[in-house]
């Protein structure tokens, strides 16, 4: 597994939300839950170029901003086929409607959809419809570097094929209970993925979300060379795991 990302930059923008900068120059975020994201720095609720969004699924939480944004800038959003349809009726130009196995290249990353276990209801309007299945993401860069978003997700063992298949160098992955994984399961998950980098998300944000970085750090003390990197809203990872400061 590698150690060092190179020239991709991995901004946290709170809750589930991540803005990358691929080693191409290319602009993606995953689960753009910008606007109403009560973590999310000022600054990265406008963004200024987007050239691909990736969603989990179409809980409102992590669709977020995604008609907007692929209407600004002509981006193509990609997620399970049942969303992608829906995003497409909504009036978004460019989808990728794609299913868990399978993968597809998108602005220099080689995305491979995965799967998770959670729910995934739409609201529209007054009624929640079928929004395909909740999946996550192992992300290939131009590099090489791999990331994998779990997206929401309980535990399960298909993380060991994901770790087995794709070694990624850097997971995502939720904690904070209620919703998805808590500290005890996230610990198994990093585990079971045999990945040494990880960085927590879908915690604190709102006051049912109770997990914490410390506690996955506590129950994981006993693996070597892994890293909790606990980024902060606004926080970029890039280079050799370096923190930058949000701007």
């Amino acid at each position: 597994m590698a150690t060092d990302l190179g020239k991709i930059e991995l901004t946290f923008c709170g809750h589930a939300a991540f803005a990358i900068k691929t080693p191409g120059g290319k602009q993606i975020i995953i689960d753009p839950f910008l606007t109403d994201n009560p973590k999310c720095p000022e600054q990265l609720r406008r963004p200024k170029h987007v050239d691909a969004l990736f969603l989990t699924h179409a809980h409102g939480d992590h669709l977020g901003d995604a008609i907007k944004l692929a209407a600004q800038f002509d981006a193509t959003c990609v997620a399970i086929v049942e969303l992608a349809t829906w995003l497409g009726s909504k009036g978004v130009k460019h989808t990728v409607g794609m299913n868990k196995g399978g993968s597809t290249s998108i602005a220099g990353v080689k995305a491979t959809m995965t799967h998770a276990l959670h729910s995934s209801g739409l609201q529209d309007g007054d009624q929640i419809v079928y929004g395909g299945e909740a999946a996550g993401y192992v992300m290939e860069f131009e590099n090489g570097f791999k990331i994998y978003h779990s997206g929401d997700t309980a535990v399960c063992s298909d993380m060991k094929i994901i770790g087995e298949l794709y070694k990624p160098d850097i997971a995502l992955l939720p904690i904070g209970d209620f919703y998805t994984m808590d500290p005890r399961q996230g610990a198994y998950a990093i585990r079971l993925l045999g990945v040494k980098t990880v960085v927590p998300m879908h915690y604190g944000t709102f006051p049912v979300l109770t997990g914490t970085p410390e506690k996955l750090r506590e129950l994981t003390s006993d693996i070597s060379d892994l890293q909790i990197v606990d980024l902060k809203p606004g926080e970029t990872l890039t280079g050799a795991l370096r923190r930058l400061a949000a701007v």
